[in-house]
């Protein structure tokens, strides 16, 4: 069974000041919130699976919806319903896979 990671909840300030190096990134519905397009379902999956890879190996899971193109992805500590560090962390990760895509 795989343990759960340490999450520190943040403050509002701490999630503005976050929110500065996640562009396109918002607090909508006390979560951490971005949509994503691409050319087509082949690349909105392939996306999907770099994520879940490292959502995997952090223990720390999305919540998203995928809709041909369109991926929409929410950062929340599930157990608790707070923006944490790990949805920074994991927000992160997932614009640096966009930022590959892109070179």
């Amino acid at each position: 069974m795989n343990k759960q990671p340490i999450a520190n909840s943040l403050s509002i300030d701490d999630i503005n000041k976050a929110l500065i190096k996640l562009p396109g990134w918002q607090l909508k519905n006390n979560k951490l919130h971005k949509e994503f397009s691409f050319k087509n379902f082949k690349e909105a999956f392939g996306f999907m699976t770099r994520i879940a890879f490292e959502a995997e190996s952090m223990n720390h899971h999305p919540d998203w919806f995928n809709s041909y193109k369109v991926v929409i992805i929410d950062l929340y500590r599930h157990v608790n319903g707070e923006v944490t560090d790990l949805d920074v962390e994991l927000a992160l990760k997932i614009e640096s896979i966009v930022n590959e895509r892109k070179s």
